[in-house]
């Protein structure tokens, strides 16, 4: 049977497009066996450390690539972009206008993770800080793309990120042949989507797990009920999973794409964290290390089976590294 399409616009044609032109300005991320969580299933267990990419994040794949295709589609005269973000986004975004030669503006609501605020201040954008949460703060980079006429690249609702994800699941199977699960932390949605299309066009008997933090479930709570369903709060050290809200376009994607859902608690992301630095050598944020947190909770459901985490941020704070250092 065909794997299912994620989107009418993705296809493995634009995928492998995107995944040459990535190449130019994304380092292929590192690809390694975990001989430690190998032992927890008894079978191969794989890190992919999208952790180690120029924002610390998987994002720019994403972002670079619609930002691209936008400047293409202006003919050069792109006048600006802009975004919301909890931090990784905007790194993300801000890094990808910077290498484009294009202005940026990143609305980040109030408090942001003070790391992931240095980076975009880094690539030079323009930082605003308005809204107690992300939902707030995308309708205020909303209402300056409309009155601007910048692009306002949306994560989680635009199409041309697909494409960049996707690349990420290429990058993978091009080199491991057989893979039977995956684990795939879910934010706004726009990772799982491409990786999981180019994934299952690949391997189509892979199974995809998406990961979520479970004081922000609204994407596994859509995933069970069979249609879009909001939280009230999405209260979480992991801000790169802090959703509130969610589509119902995207939550049929996931629902033709997706496996299962595993949510993951504070602690366990901690506990995932203190693996990944003492065990691993890799520095991961609670996003990132959630797919670490979720193979952890469920090794016994994979015995025997080759399974791949993507470990997708390394934007930690100081306070969070020392909280998961002291975890048990």
């Amino acid at each position: 049977m065909a794997a299912p399409a994620a989107s009418p616009r993705l296809t493995m044609e634009r995928v492998r497009a995107a995944q040459d032109a990535l190449r130019l300005v994304v380092p292929e991320s590192r690809f390694l066996a975990s001989t430690r969580l190998s032992g927890r299933g008894g079978g191969r267990v794989y890190l992919k450390l999208e952790s180690e990419g120029p924002t610390g994040s998987f994002k720019v794949r994403g972002a670079y690539h619609a930002i691209a295709v936008r400047q293409k589609q202006r003919n050069g005269k792109l006048a600006g972009v802009v975004t919301s973000s909890t931090g990784n986004h905007g790194a993300a975004v801000a890094y990808a206008a910077f290498m484009q030669h294009v202005p940026a503006r990143i609305y980040l609501p109030e408090n942001p993770n003070p790391v992931k605020k240095a980076r975009i201040a880094d690539f030079g954008a323009e930082i605003v800080q308005v809204g107690t949460y992300l939902e707030q703060t995308r309708q205020y980079a909303a209402k300056f793309a409309e009155e601007s006429g910048w692009y306002d690249v949306v994560d989680g609702s635009e199409p041309e990120m697909l494409p960049g994800t996707a690349t990420i699941a290429c990058e993978i199977l091009d080199k491991l042949h057989h893979v039977d699960v995956f684990f795939v932390p879910v934010g706004d949605s726009t990772l799982i989507r491409g990786f999981a299309f180019a994934a299952k066009q690949i391997l189509p008997g892979v199974k995809i797990v998406g990961v979520q933090a479970e004081r922000a479930p609204a994407y596994s709570l859509s995933f069970a009920k069979g249609h879009a369903v909001s939280t009230d709060c999405s209260d979480t050290i992991a801000d790169g999973l802090s959703v509130r809200d969610t589509t119902e376009e995207n939550v049929r994607e996931i629902a033709a794409l997706v496996d299962e859902f595993v949510l993951v608690s504070e602690e366990e992301m901690l506990g995932a964290m203190k693996h990944l630095i003492m065990q691993e050598r890799v520095l991961a944020e609670p996003a990132g290390a959630a797919a670490t947190a979720a193979f952890l909770k469920t090794a016994a459901n994979h015995a025997q089976k080759t399974a791949v985490l993507l470990v997708t941020g390394s934007n930690a704070t100081e306070d969070l590294l020392l909280r998961a250092l002291q975890t048990r």
